[in-house]
């Protein structure tokens, strides 16, 4: 009985249960995410909280906005996979790697990111995976001997990250380049998907080194949006 509790407490948490044939990178054993046969990029990005405002489901969901927006995807997945079906594809969870938090909460937010992934892969839903990086420590291999921010990902592939609220200062904008950098390094992306801006602070450099694909954040998505229509209605 007491065993039986323990595992339902921690599959709550962590959902072991998504990963039961999921391979394992590193030593935190991070779950897999294979990466897709044919590199697909979005024609845009929606964020799960706002799916339902996608036009005929053409964009694929992303999780860039605060956790607690998706939350539900993290704690109930097999509830929404039917739904994620609908869509071209859906950009694994951004769980929050705050810089200056434990080191082994910013792991936990890496493993659930693949977790998630790597259960909707196997149901049949394209998924590319999200690069989330905290401090040097997930970044570098000088403290734990191995980079875990990019383990779980293949080389050579399509992935996804988000500069949306993650570059508000000149600190956060310092740990965003070193660790682009040091991704770009690691996995040799073919692809490189952006929500949000992409300042020459943190970009110049690097737009030779593989192809980045921009999106605009969804607030921005929508003023523009709004700025398109007046503009037509006041031509008609």
């Amino acid at each position: 009985m007491l065993m039986s509790k323990i595992e339902t407490l921690v599959d709550e948490g962590f959902r072991v249960s998504l990963i039961e044939t999921a391979f394992f990178d590193g030593k935190f054993e991070i779950p897999h995410i294979d990466a897709p046969k044919d590199i697909v990029v979005p024609s845009g990005l929606v964020p799960f909280s706002r799916r339902q405002r996608s036009r005929d489901k053409q964009d694929f969901v992303c999780f860039y906005e605060h956790d607690v927006k998706f939350r539900e995807i993290l704690t109930h997945t097999e509830d929404y996979v039917e739904e994620l079906k609908q869509y071209p594809g859906v950009i694994s969870p951004d769980c929050s790697l705050y810089i200056d938090a434990p080191l082994c909460v910013q792991i936990a937010s890496i493993y659930l990111n693949r977790a998630v992934g790597y259960y909707l892969s196997k149901q049949g839903i394209y998924v590319i995976p999200n690069i989330r990086w905290g401090d040097e420590r997930t970044y570098t291999d000088e403290l734990l001997g191995e980079k875990v921010a990019f383990q779980g990902v293949d080389k050579h592939s399509i992935v996804s990250i988000g500069t949306y609220g993650q570059i508000r200062t000149a600190e956060s904008k310092r740990y965003f380049r070193e660790g682009l950098i040091a991704m770009l390094d690691e996995l040799e992306p073919k692809v490189v998907l952006v929500y949000g801006a992409m300042p020459d602070t943190i970009f110049h450099g690097l737009e030779t080194i593989t192809e980045f694909v921009q999106y605009p954040d969804w607030t921005t998505r929508m003023k523009q949006k709004n700025i398109m229509y007046k503009s037509s209605v006041e031509h008609i």
